[in-house]
């Protein structure tokens, strides 16, 4: 096993052929006096919105706040019949009674547009392609390639080289993706005897990318991950690699898997390639610790080449990596105790798998962890030191700050960044406001409030979207700012 030595317009979307509408149906149909139905699709090449005039404000509100469509003037619409703002923007009244309003607009080919930068433009503040795109996210623990027909593309250093398969007719080929803004110009590929190749400095992590041949955009054929960006466009999914895992068998064998915490130690997914005597995955890992071993035909086996392991429940060893910089967890006295583990959210709270090392004034261990809000805890002698977790947050950039609930006793903020613990992340009032600070990732974000045991949405974020209980889950696209 080896680590590898160590980038959205404002101006509207587009990716390819066609302006792609980016919304489904968005709620569920909860015919009432508090929910109605809202939707936003494609049908017979147009764009559709069918609402509900039953919404309520704040329904109404997050969904034209959520897809940008305020230069509609749907509320006033709704008021008043004033149909000059959709007019204006293309679109046309299919249907208009006392309950629903219908409207639709045919979706534009490349074509028309002279600036691929100039999109349909929604009103509104739109993220920024680093909040839409982001290289490493807190939800992306590991990646791996999966190309058909030509080999993964070739890492080295801080360079990823692109390559094209065919296409030796065109004229010309551009490498677009998230790493340059989607820009159509950025980056011109090279022709070879076999295709377009283009070199490209990057860092480790999860990037989109298209090629524009002779001006049509196109996904790589031969890539077999590609993703929805939530706006309609396909992409292709590419990771610039940071491991190389090898392992040698000492004796022949017909497959080889990898598997690990990393991917929650599945043992058929992570296949390995044969490269001479050995097997060989490169992978994208983000910053952590991770266990892992080799599946040979069905055998599993530590990596002989890595010394460094930990003990598993199956009185075996794994082998550990670990990216990033290690932090040194302390704990002061219990120099008489006999051991003392460390267990937490970042290794499954495993309790015997962590063990500290001894010093003159108390315990110590070094652990490698990300940026992310964690929980742990410390077990002496077999017992757990408090009842209740410590709380680690590792780079804190983000206060939530919730106001008024000034008679409320308790309040607690829970999300996908914590794995909607509703315990651990407990606010702190100051003045009129409950706030708790903690690290989120770049891109989009659920949450929601407790206030004194009660779930709510955030009432000062007109931005939500409905989950499975019908109750909503406040939406926060992060940006990296300042706290």
């Amino acid at each position: 096993m080896e680590i590898m030595k160590r980038p959205y317009q404002k101006t509207g979307w587009f990716r390819g052929g066609v302006i792609s509408l980016f919304m489904f149906v968005l709620l569920p149909a909860q015919l009432d006096a508090q929910h109605g139905q809202i939707i936003y699709t494609i049908r017979d090449g147009k764009m559709y919105i069918e609402l509900d005039k039953r919404l309520t404000n704040a329904s109404l509100d997050s969904f034209i706040q959520r897809y940008h469509l305020s230069e509609l003037a749907l509320k006033e619409f709704i008021r008043t019949n004033f149909r000059d703002s959709i007019i204006k923007a293309g679109w046309i009244v299919n249907a208009n009674t006392n309950d629903f309003l219908v409207i639709t607009k045919p979706l534009v080919g490349f074509e028309n547009i002279p600036d691929p930068g100039e999109l349909i433009r929604f009103a509104g503040k739109e993220p920024s392609f680093a909040t839409l795109f982001p290289v490493v996210s807190q939800g992306v623990v590991y990646g791996v390639n999966q190309f058909r027909n030509k080999p993964p593309f070739t890492v080295t250093d801080s360079t990823m080289h692109f390559f094209l398969r065919g296409y030796t007719n065109a004229n010309r080929v551009i490498l677009s993706g998230s790493f340059v803004n989607w820009s159509t110009t950025a980056i011109n590929m090279t022709k070879t005897d076999s295709g377009w190749v283009a070199i490209v400095n990057l860092k480790p992590g999860k990037y989109w990318y298209k090629f524009i041949i002779d001006g049509n955009w196109d996904t790589d054929n031969d890539n077999q991950l590609t993703e929805n960006d939530g706006m309609g466009n396909m992409n292709s999914v590419v990771y610039k690699t940071n491991v190389l895992f090898r392992f040698t068998p000492v004796k022949n064998v017909k497959k080889v898997w990898l598997a690990g915490s990393f991917n929650n130690w599945k043992p058929g997914e992570l296949e390995m390639k044969k490269t001479g005597q050995s097997w060989e995955l490169p992978l994208y890992l983000a910053e952590g610790t991770y266990t892992y071993r080799f599946i040979a035909d069905g055998e599993w086996f530590s990596d002989p080449d890595n010394p460094e392991r930990l003990p598993n429940e199956f009185n075996y060893y794994n082998s550990v990596i670990r990216i990033g910089s290690p932090r040194i967890f302390r704990l002061d006295g219990y120099t008489n105790a006999r051991q003392v583990f460390l267990a937490g959210s970042f290794n499954s709270w495993r309790m015997d798998e962590l063990m500290m090392n001894k010093t003159s004034s108390g315990w110590e261990l070094p652990y490698t962890l990300g940026p992310g809000n964690f929980q742990f805890k410390y077990i002496v002698d077999g017992k757990e030191l408090s009842r209740e977790p410590e709380l680690l947050i590792i780079e804190p950039n983000y206060t939530f700050r919730l106001k008024g609930f000034s008679s409320a006793k308790t309040v607690n903020l829970a999300g996908d960044f914590n794995n909607w613990d509703p315990r651990s992340l407990v606010m702190k009032k100051e003045g009129d406001e409950w706030i708790f600070t903690v690290h989120l990732s770049v891109g989009k974000h659920l949450y929601k409030y407790i206030v004194d045991g009660k779930w709510i949405i955030d009432p000062g974020n007109t931005l939500w979207e409905d989950n499975e209980h019908g109750t909503g889950n406040s939406v926060l696209w992060f940006e990296n700012k300042p706290i």
